[in-house]
């Protein structure tokens, strides 16, 4: 690891409301999503307030896309059109296909304290694999290795590899990674991307610098008020860092107080990108399509 990831910006999550009303944080999404190639949208359901998040996400559609679904508090109830359902519980994780197409709903309720906590993240499928038959992957808590270096520094790995050790989710076209990383104070840890792959941090707890340059002024900063004075870069909670594509490896490191993060990396698709609501195509004529199947009772396929 001889060239390190130089930040190319920094995101601070913005409130939205989705599904039947839930509030929720969203790293990014949207007009963001050429910077993030292969993921569309990342957003933060931590909340220790049920009317912000019981209204759920009732039955809605899906095709031509991902959803990561990983969860650290509360649980996630989960039914879709192909007669499956069940429960996420706090460490595990959901990756839902969409493939050809899904209708499902999400409903996540809180602990005993009414808290839940998670995050969902959606990841492209290229041309070739937008019509496939729509499978899942769940994860379990006991399924995913976690990692302790005499550091300090632990890691949860659910696709990628981190220090040799492989996660559970393989076989995806992108080559995704997706850790779950933890650096106490006053360390430093460094971890090898490929190459040209998109990556990026979202800080969870704690503060972090995400670069060699801790100079103040740094980085171009979006979703701020023009109030927001805080330009330093010790980056905290539900910030996200995004990466420049050269480079072979970031580097993390802390002073006073640990840090914990989600790292992200993935292989572009290039592709076109036509977007409306939960259905992601390469073509407006595909989007099309898709919404009048489903307006029309034929949007599920036999496979």
């Amino acid at each position: 690891m001889e060239k390190p990831r130089i930040i190319k910006k920094v995101f601070k999550s913005t409130q939205v409301t989705e599904g039947a009303g839930v509030k929720l944080k969203r790293a990014f999404g949207f007009s963001q999503t050429p910077l993030f190639d292969p993921f569309l949208l990342l957003d933060d359901f931590r909340s220790d307030n049920p009317t912000d998040y019981l209204k759920g996400f009732p039955w809605h559609p899906h095709r031509g896309i991902e959803t990561i679904t990983y969860l650290l508090d509360g649980s996630v109830q989960h039914h879709d059109s192909l007669g499956n359902k069940g429960v996420i519980h706090p460490g595990e994780v959901q990756w839902m296909t969409a493939g050809s197409g899904i209708i499902h709903e999400e409903m996540p309720f809180g602990n005993s304290k009414g808290s839940v906590a998670g995050f969902q993240l959606w990841g492209n499928l290229p041309a070739s694999q937008k019509m496939i038959p729509p499978h899942y992957r769940n994860i379990t808590r006991e399924m995913i290795p976690e990692i302790h270096l005499q550091s300090g520094v632990s890691i949860r790995v659910i696709c990628g590899k981190a220090e040799g050790v492989t996660g559970p989710v393989e076989g995806i076209a992108t080559d995704p990674e997706y850790l779950d990383v933890t650096i106490p104070a006053g360390r430093t840890w460094n971890h090898p991307i490929q190459e040209g792959h998109t990556a990026f941090s979202y800080i969870i707890a704690g503060k972090g610098y995400f670069s060699h340059n801790t100079e103040p002024f740094s980085f171009d900063t979006e979703g701020v008020s023009y109030f927001d004075m805080e330009t330093g870069p010790l980056m905290d909670n539900e910030t996200l860092v995004l990466y420049r594509s050269e480079g072979d490896h970031v580097h993390v490191s802390t002073e006073n107080s640990p840090v914990r993060f989600l790292l992200f990396s993935g292989r572009p698709l290039r592709e076109p990108i036509a977007w409306h609501g939960p259905i992601v195509m390469n073509t407006r004529k595909e989007l099309q399509t898709a919404f009048e199947e489903y307006n029309n009772g034929t949007f599920l396929k036999e496979h």
